[in-house]
């Protein structure tokens, strides 16, 4: 008797282990910024997240060649643009959860569902503190006017953040307005536009040109590294409606195996226990409003957001690509 009980609660352990439940993630998001979280997600709930990284064109090309084969249950990538695109090209499904609606504000996800942001950067405005005093800057539009001809420096308009941050303004001041003020910002280029966010930071401090466009976790990062940069940040807009933002986010993919969990998971980095360890590792603000920002962040200051659907950074996305090309934003 006592071995049938033996054999019997080892079948079950085996049993238990053969059905461990696991999720797949596909992330353009880098090894070291999300280990940690699924780590951490394993120890509490048992569940095993498995994942695959690499840049999102990359990743969304695998998941439509794999097709209904595809092992992955979530596609978890930056910039609404690409959250988008994933979701038009049919790659995501529509999910609903009462946790990532209360979670997630309405402007930071998918109105269908689809996708939802997890963590928040702003595009915002820099400054070289040693030429620019704030009371001299107040808008994206306003880095098109001649006073600051050869004083602009920008990253390459080939990046997706900047073709959300041109899509958004489309959607906010439309696209004749828009097209005037980037062609404003290629007459006011002092250099050739930068491959990266952090270059283009880094010729401010050099004094190279006196203010540009970046997303404030690279600003984060650089100053962490020499806080004597004489770079300051500016919240852009704040007279009007609001800095641009933006997300990394993650979506259910369309052929999960385990969708159930997938959801689970979204909805735990979505949570104010795993907030911190998603956002605050990056320098980003927590998409959750009941999660304190990480101090250094903080330091930043409150800004008023626009409010418009980070959506709309996709949506526009192909449009506002012409419109730069016409105004020879390269």
């Amino acid at each position: 008797m006592k071995h049938a009980l033996l054999a019997l609660a080892t079948l079950s352990a085996l049993s238990a282990v053969a059905h461990a439940e696991e999720v797949v993630v596909y992330s353009a998001r880098n090894e070291q910024l999300i280990k940690p979280l699924f780590d951490a997600y394993k120890k509490e709930t048992g569940v095993d997240v498995k994942f695959v990284t690499g840049q999102e064109g990359p990743l969304m090309a695998r998941l439509k060649a794999e097709g209904a084969n595809t092992p992955a249950d979530i596609l978890l990538t930056v910039d609404a643009g690409n959250l988008w695109q994933a979701a038009h090209e049919g790659l995501l499904k529509p999910v609903q959860s009462k946790v990532l609606d209360v979670n997630v504000p309405a402007h930071l996800r998918d109105p269908k569902g689809q996708w939802f942001g997890l963590s928040v950067r702003a595009r915002t405005i820099f400054f070289n503190t040693h030429k620019v005093k704030p009371a001299q800057l107040s808008s994206y539009e306003d880095l098109a006017e001649a006073k600051w001809k050869g004083k602009l420096c920008l990253r390459t308009s080939k990046k997706v953040y900047n073709q959300s941050l041109v899509g958004m303004m489309m959607a906010d001041i439309g696209p004749v307005k828009t097209e005037r003020v980037v062609r404003g910002w290629v007459d006011n280029l002092a250099t050739d536009v930068f491959p990266d966010d952090t270059k283009m930071l880094e010729a401010i401090a050099a004094g190279q040109c006196d203010v540009g466009i970046a997303n404030t976790y690279y600003y984060g990062r650089l100053m962490e590294k020499n806080p004597s940069l004489p770079i300051g940040i500016f919240w852009a807009n704040q007279q009007g409606s609001g800095t641009h933002v933006n997300v990394s986010g993650a979506g259910v993919t369309r052929y999960a195996k385990n969708e159930k969990g997938a959801v689970r998971l979204i909805e735990w980095l979505s949570s104010e226990k795993a907030q911190n360890l998603y956002a605050d590792v990056n320098m980003e603000y927590p998409v959750n409003r009941k999660v304190n920002v990480d101090p250094v962040v903080a330091k930043w200051g409150d800004f008023k957001h626009n409010y418009i659907n980070v959506a709309k950074a996709g949506e526009l996305q192909a449009e506002a690509v012409k419109l730069m090309d016409r105004a020879g934003y390269r």
